[in-house]
């Protein structure tokens, strides 16, 4: 399918960079949108112009840098809308007891699973934070993700969470890649809320929800609704509480067991449900009455060993766009890719390689809000996209064991991936 993009205009005259010989899947609207000899212009950090090469307005800028693409792919840059990238400590142990049948909730229950994170994330200081959380988004940027959401959320008391917080603002500085922060201090009952947890929540909406508005250093909040964290109820609590402080919302639903909090988070105006294994017909539907998107997250569904696969075919019934992530974390989804993402949504949750690259692009960033400026090749947009020498975009969901990325462009500026920092 080759569409030609509205380009009548000639280019403007800041244009200064061409790429040419390229071909491009736009992933406009959640499709492939490809265009077959293509071009591609930048003017600044946006993109002024995309088409074909034959359809190129005249005369080519002098000043311009040109670069061929010897027929390679350009696609937009991965948006990774789900991450816990910040934490210390590892969980290569839990990944033993999970081989020899423990249970998430069982590691959960015996004091292990995030709060072993909590410790070590809480004795770590911010510059160790900082450098353990340096090289995942040196990796990352190797892989072509452009935009990366962050979650606090192994801190769970306010000193802890503020430093995770003010980790993701310094990478944001360091590296190239948009960061959005999001704060999630209702990720789990510290141990020493043991019992009351809805003290907890008091703190969360008291002292924490409003420190973090006032430093303005997330902008958004997200809760775990789910049998071994926070009830329905306490999630509307402290949902209502970050609307009123002006953040957006976002909830971790119905991964472990189906708590409705996936129709609460709906009905409040949530970006994104995401995990989505036990969701019920009428959560899907509230999803879809509201417009909150789904985000899948098969990584934590390979790592968990699980069998329940999200309702993916009732969402296409009811036009839920999905988005896919990489849920980076130490416990559940240690995958520093979103390429084996992106196979394993296909071959775990039946998506089909188009709409597992609409999840990492299209609808990825719409999950953040950012889908008036990332995740889609279009005049006005950020110039964030990435080179790939394959033969398909489908490779990118086909090929295991290679990266095939070749240049990644960020804001407009080529970005070298042996490169860690800007």
């Amino acid at each position: 399918m080759t569409t030609v993009p509205e380009n009548d205009n000639p280019f403007p005259e800041n244009v200064d960079q061409l790429f040419l010989n390229c071909r491009v899947a736009t992933m406009a609207h959640g499709r492939y949108n490809m265009i077959e000899a293509a071009a591609l212009a930048v003017a600044g950090d946006k993109i002024a112009w995309i088409g074909p090469m034959d359809a190129l307005p005249g005369p080519l800028p002098d000043t311009a840098r040109k670069t061929d693409c010897q027929n390679r792919w350009i696609l937009p840059g991965f948006v990774d809308c789900h991450t816990h990238l910040i934490w210390a400590g590892s969980r290569a142990k839990e990944f033993e007891m999970r081989l020899a049948g423990a249970s998430y909730a069982d590691i959960a229950n015996a004091g292990g699973g995030i709060f072993s994170t909590v410790k070590a994330t809480r004795a770590a200081d911010e510059d160790t934070l900082f450098d353990l959380a340096s090289r995942r988004m040196a990796h990352f940027l190797n892989q072509g993700i452009t935009t990366v959401e962050i979650k606090s959320g192994y801190g769970l008391d306010l000193k802890s969470e503020l430093k995770m917080l003010a980790v993701a603002g310094r990478l944001q500085q360091a590296f190239p890649q948009h960061i959005e922060a999001t704060f999630l201090g209702a990720h789990a009952v510290p141990l020493e809320f043991a019992g009351r947890s809805d003290d907890y929540v008091r703190q969360v909406m008291d002292v924490m929800l409003p420190e973090v508005k006032h430093q303005g250093i997330a902008a958004c909040v997200d809760v775990f609704c789910e049998n071994i964290a926070f009830s329905r109820e306490q999630t509307r609590q402290v949902f209502e509480k970050a609307k009123d402080l002006g953040f957006a919302i976002k909830l971790h639903a119905e991964q472990l067991s189906d708590s409705s909090g996936a129709a609460l988070a709906a009905e409040m105006g949530a970006l994104s449900c995401d995990h989505l294994e036990y969701l019920s017909d009428e959560g899907a539907k509230k999803m879809a009455d509201h417009g909150t998107l789904a985000v899948l997250l098969p990584g934590a569904f390979h790592y968990l060993k699980e069998t329940r696969v999200p309702p993916v075919e009732t969402f296409r019934q009811l036009a839920v766009p999905m988005a896919v992530a990489t849920d980076l974390n130490p416990g559940s989804s240690p995958v520093f890719s979103m390429l084996p993402v992106l196979n394993m949504a296909c071959l775990l949750f039946g998506l089909t390689c188009e709409q597992a690259l609409a999840g990492a692009t299209f609808h990825g960033a719409a999950a953040l809000g950012l889908g008036d400026c990332k995740g889609s090749l279009a005049r006005g947009k950020d110039a964030d996209f990435v080179i790939w020498d394959v033969d398909t975009p489908a490779d990118l969901c086909y090929l295991t064991g290679i990266t095939p990325l070749k240049q990644v462009v960020i804001g407009g500026k080529p970005i070298h991936p042996e490169n860690e920092r800007t």
